[in-house]
């Protein structure tokens, strides 16, 4: 089904729809995909959902869970970049301990489908590039943002077969483009072709997972993909993939970290902390490359020069989303609904989150 013909979303817990309704929304599978997996996967976040009220009236109720119990964060990842750091190393474990808060950890195959997870209340934390925020707050998510990655353009990039006659954007025309609908290369693929004069309607988009869409493009199903890191490093090195076109000059290719709206009204010391700890881990990052790369390849199972490549093309420097980051998202926004890629106007300012004044208490450099 379209997003421009999406129903509106329903803020009660038990009348969720999805955000992405033509979406593969697997969370666990980042290399392979199954639809019966995903409609059980569906199934079972749904359910978790429904009965989380349940289960935490249980909880309450029981001899085995001290009534004072702090409930654990639950953050959505994907195998790649701070977040994917921060949990090897660990610190945001030790610096929550003290709190008797415990650290749960989901993984999603993409932006979208982590989004979906924290709408329906399976996680209350996540990271996506800047799209897919966009997608989620037009279907009427409660979402707000709590901070950004600074740009990453060439992170992102539309890549052909090195043996393709493609050479140009404008090339691109009548052509099978492979993409995850709702993702930050979803945004970069609509400024390509504006520049390129191709309207829109003019080429054919296969919505797929980063899984999905490579194994089309090595079987030559498509003609293109537009696909972000590591896959794109992979598709460079493994495949012989050929850059048409990256972000650079065209989108920011931001990441931004986004938390569940409850979450953050009721818990912004909480997120006081995982800022605060994203900060240290990015800034850690920027100095250790090499061990960054080491962290990064066995969750990927990509060989070293591959993860190397596309650790090359991050972007550091975490803040809480200010004005310029606010002002881009609409930017993206306007452009999206212009296009009909989404059913109605967003404004992003009303997704920021505006934290306590008390900062996190910072421990000892480590």
């Amino acid at each position: 089904m379209p997003l421009s013909a999406m129903p509106r979303l329903s803020t009660a817990r038990g009348g969720c729809r999805p955000l992405f309704p033509d979406v593969p929304m697997d969370r666990f599978a980042m290399y392979t995909h199954s639809p019966l997996r995903r409609n059980l996967t569906l199934a079972a976040v749904s359910l978790l959902a429904a009965l989380s009220g349940l289960t935490t009236s249980a909880v309450a109720q029981s001899d085995a869970a001290p009534p004072t119990a702090a409930k654990p964060l639950r953050i959505g990842y994907q195998k790649y970049g701070t977040l994917t750091v921060l949990k090897a190393r660990g610190t945001l474990e030790k610096r929550l301990a003290a709190q008797g808060i415990d650290v749960k950890w989901t993984e999603f195959p993409a932006g979208p489908q982590l989004l979906e997870g924290l709408n329906v209340g399976a996680i209350d934390f996540g990271s996506t590039g800047e799209a897919p925020p966009i997608f989620a707050l037009a279907a009427g998510a409660r979402l707000v943002y709590v901070g950004n990655q600074p740009p990453a353009p060439s992170g992102e990039a539309i890549v052909v077969p090195k043996a393709s006659a493609l050479t140009r954007v404008a090339d691109l025309r009548g052509k099978r483009i492979a993409l995850n609908k709702g993702s930050n290369v979803h945004y970069l693929l609509v400024k390509l072709l504006e520049q390129a004069n191709v309207p829109y309607g003019d080429i054919q988009p296969v919505y797929l997972t980063p899984a999905d869409a490579r194994a089309a493009f090595e079987r030559g199903a498509v003609d293109a993909w537009v696909i972000w890191d590591p896959f794109l490093a992979a598709a460079e090195t493994q495949l012989g993939a050929r850059v048409l076109a990256d972000g650079t000059g065209v989108v920011d290719n931001a990441q931004y970290f986004l938390a569940a709206r409850g979450y953050a009204q009721t818990r912004g010391d909480v997120l006081n902390v995982v800022l605060d700890e994203l900060k240290q881990t990015d800034a850690w990052s920027a100095a250790h490359p090499k061990e960054v790369t080491a962290i990064l390849g066995p969750q990927l199972g990509l060989e070293p020069a591959v993860v190397a490549r596309s650790v090359s093309r991050l972007a550091y420097g975490i803040r809480p989303v200010g004005a310029q980051a606010l002002a881009d998202q609409q930017r993206i926004a306007d452009a999206f609904h212009a296009l009909k890629l989404i059913p109605r106007p967003v404004k992003v300012a009303d997704a920021a989150w505006q934290p306590a004044a008390q900062p996190a208490t910072r421990p000892a450099a480590r």
